[in-house]
């Protein structure tokens, strides 16, 4: 088993994408910040130095490292440098934390490749792997324990589109 770690906005808008991929576990957390067990308000505030941030837990042989920097590419926006749809700071910005030189390769590669392909500076941090901290509880499959909010927040957030 591997370990991938990503900062894709609002965590729980972008957890379940990876859990439907045939990963082992996606845990969301806090990564980036040099604050020991920093706690969701604080971080949401902006006082930590930490994002939002998800850990995957992958079989190699299942889902390749490349596809998983595929994936979180295709779910956030690339290009804001402000946080993520309505979530706006630091702690909503993007990140790759890479743990080793092959994922760092990996994921500059083709972050090299969709800034070719849009003629735009992409606005995901590539940054080394240093710490990362569950969140609470609550915030855990958030999608399954209250699928109405998870629901209302993807379109409050502007992440899924309300069909007319």
């Amino acid at each position: 088993m591997m370990l991938a770690y990503f900062a894709g906005g609002c965590f729980w808008c972008i957890t379940p994408v990876f859990e439907m991929m045939g990963v082992e576990k996606v845990v969301s957390g806090y990564s980036g910040g040099d604050e020991v067990d920093p706690v969701y308000e604080d971080v949401k505030a902006q006082r930590t130095g930490h994002r939002e941030a998800f850990m995957v837990r992958f079989d190699p042989e299942v889902v390749s490292f490349e596809k998983l920097v595929e994936t979180f590419l295709e779910h956030v926006d690339p290009f804001d440098f402000g946080g993520q749809f309505i979530d706006r700071g630091h702690s909503y910005t993007l990140a790759i934390y890479y743990l080793d030189d092959e994922q760092k390769a990996v994921a500059e590669k083709m972050i090299a490749a969709l800034e070719k392909e849009s003629g735009k500076k992409c606005a995901v941090a590539l940054e080394p792997f240093k710490s990362f901290y569950d969140a609470e509880e609550y915030h855990q499959d958030f999608y399954l324990k209250n699928p109405e909010k998870y629901e209302a927040e993807l379109i409050e957030s502007g992440r899924k589109k309300v069909e007319e």
